[in-house]
């Protein structure tokens, strides 16, 4: 089997220096806030030329941690995009806040930039753009209409990191950049674990206090916070790490531009990803998109076909944020947002990882092409 993911690889890749990494911490005694991480943040802020990294335990608390340090709640309402996982709109409603959708481009699949300043009220306090699958949405557009309306921007750069835009890197171009470091995230750590990043030096001390409970000083709690620190044995993990996620974001590229090539033939059945000018891809996925009538239909028979041929695939993402009952009271119409329809109905992810050899991608084509064949609808 062909997985959308091998792990085991880069792992055996980095095996010496990550086991005395996991040994070292486990003879310190130091397991929870201690110097893996702040070395960690140091290390990382380096990386991503931002002033502060906060390290929290996940990508979900994350963009929660987020919300809660600019002072986003009841009554509040936060743009982003309905394609995306469900922790970037759960974390909207977690904040007591109200998740408000645009539709998304049909090339990128990153929200419309063109669709945002219509979606503004007087309750708009932000804007979420998710740089999804690594593809950094076009910025300079958020920020300028983020700046006209006094709009505070979060990004989820989850699937995103070291993706840049004009040569900055996600998460250090708006007020708050969220990262997770779930194992299959191209940066991954052995278990859950996320980061915030920030220029601001306000936004940072409350970010810090809010990931422990509110304080500032133990035992001393300014308002409610969480319990959201990122553990010792995981910051070790991505210090090794860390310094070969361009080598791996660079590989994850190559692996993209032999796919782009291998299914040229398929050009009348399959779009491939598209790339824009200025904004960075770091492939967290490849998926393309299946043309034709009834794409969903087809999709089900197509991974049919990959499975039995030992490759496998995956959906992401089959239900628009707007469809999910957690969303229900929102009332929204899905004609409102037939791009995000259609991509839902055509998304099919390839296996991606650094590690995958071409003679595999071949492997994949090949099945992928006589999955499409035997399809009476496109024979």
């Amino acid at each position: 089997m062909i997985p959308i993911l091998n792990l085991t690889r880069q792992y055996e890749q980095l095996k010496d220096k990550i086991d005395q990494a996991l040994i070292r911490v486990a003879a310190s005694g130091h397991y929870i806030l201690g110097p893996e991480v702040t070395a960690f943040e140091q290390e990382m802020a380096e990386y991503l030329q931002v002033k502060h990294v906060i390290g929290c335990a996940n990508g979900t608390d994350a963009l929660f941690l987020a919300l809660k340090a600019l002072k986003i709640g009841a009554g509040d309402e936060v743009i982003t995009t309905p394609f995306s996982y469900m922790a970037t709109s759960e974390s909207i409603v977690r904040a007591e806040a109200k998740p408000v959708f645009v539709d998304i481009d049909a090339d990128t699949m990153n929200f419309n930039i063109s669709k945002l300043e219509a979606a503004i009220t007087p309750r708009t306090k932000a804007i979420l753009p998710v740089h999804i699958f690594g593809q950094a949405v076009e910025m300079d557009a958020v920020q300028q209409l983020a700046k006209a309306h006094n709009l505070a921007v979060i990004e989820d750069c989850a699937q995103a990191i070291g993706s840049e835009f004009k040569g900055t890197k996600v998460g250090a171009i708006g007020d708050i950049g969220c990262f997770s470091f779930f194992p299959s995230k191209n940066l991954g750590a052995f278990g859950d674990g996320g980061m915030c990043t920030t220029n601001d030096n306000q936004l940072a001390e409350r970010l810090r206090m809010l990931r422990v409970h509110g304080s500032r000083k133990r035992y001393y709690h300014e308002e409610p916070g969480l319990n959201s620190r990122l553990d010792e044995i995981q910051a070790a993990l991505l210090r090794v790490k860390l310094p070969h996620i361009d080598e791996w974001n660079h590989a994850r590229e190559a692996v993209a531009n032999r796919y782009d090539t291998l299914l040229a033939p398929l050009a009348a059945w399959i779009q491939v990803p598209r790339r824009v000018e200025n904004s960075g891809h770091v492939f967290h996925q490849y998926t393309i998109q299946l043309k034709g009538p009834n794409p969903a239909q087809i999709r089900e028979q197509i991974q049919q076909h990959l499975q039995a041929a030992q490759v496998q695939s995956m959906i992401y993402y089959p239900v628009p944020l707007y469809k999910q009952q957690t969303h229900a009271d929102l009332n929204l119409n899905p004609a409102d947002f037939p791009v995000c329809e259609a991509i839902s109905d055509r998304v099919l992810s390839l296996p991606m990882f650094p590690e995958l050899r071409l003679d595999e991608q071949e492997q994949v084509v090949q099945a992928l092409t006589a999955a499409f064949k035997a399809q009476p609808v496109l024979a």
